[in-house]
């Protein structure tokens, strides 16, 4: 006699030991964490309810990669999300535009916010978590982002307007949208890039993303 189907709660039972497995995510040797007398270069990964975002001095940027991080000259960091068009570039995100934006996205963008001074400052209604990477890993993180970007022909990013800042822009992104790749998501996968201990099947919402960003990091001070 053949088996039958396995039923719905052995399914949910696999995906929960599967998910268990991928929880277990260790960092990446080579790239996290620091080797002995290394130089440490930090990042910031922010909360903003909804959304996350991963900023970075953009005097640490490696010459050559991430070009669009100039259009911000005159800010000493570069704060960079990703997500949904229309949620994104919503006045307010509402639970409609979520649900939406998880099954139905037509693009998505690029939020590049400049600013200057400690993040927690320029951010005071969020969380802020810094995080210690080695230039290797510094390298990876903004050659991810910079694999972001949808480009036309000719290999330029595609600006989209101003952003919800006083110094944004949004840009059209590559990736597609939806369900198992959010904004959150993509902010474990360029962390994960650094070669941090961090897991994007974990990372559904902003809080499993700063939980996890804990483990490695620390809350950023005002200095």
């Amino acid at each position: 006699m053949r088996p039958g189907p396995p039923s719905r709660s052995t399914v949910l039972l696999a995906l929960s030991a599967l998910a268990l497995v991928a929880g277990c995510a260790g960092p990446i040797r080579g790239l996290y964490p620091l080797r002995p007398g290394e130089r440490a270069v930090s990042v910031y990964v922010l909360s903003h309810g909804w959304h996350t975002g991963i900023a970075v001095r953009r005097a640490d940027v490696p010459a050559g990669v991430w070009p669009e991080h100039g259009d911000f000259a005159g800010s000493e960091f570069v704060e960079v999300g990703w997500g949904d068009r229309d949620f994104y570039q919503a006045p307010e995100g509402t639970s409609g535009l979520a649900l939406r934006a998880a099954v139905w996205s037509r693009a998505s963008v690029l939020h590049v916010v400049g600013f200057s001074g400690a993040a927690r400052r320029a951010f005071p209604a969020g969380d802020v978590v810094e995080l210690r990477l080695s230039t290797r890993g510094l390298e990876r993180l903004t050659l991810f982002i910079q694999d972001a970007y949808a480009r036309d022909a000719a290999g330029r990013a595609m600006p989209l307007g101003p952003g919800q800042a006083p110094v944004s822009r949004f840009y059209l992104a590559r990736e597609a949208y939806y369900l198992w790749r959010t904004c959150n998501t993509w902010t474990a996968r360029a962390l994960r890039a650094a070669g941090v201990p961090i897991t994007p099947l974990y990372a559904i919402t902003a809080g499993n993303v700063m939980y996890q960003a804990r483990q490695s990091g620390e809350e950023a001070d005002t200095q």
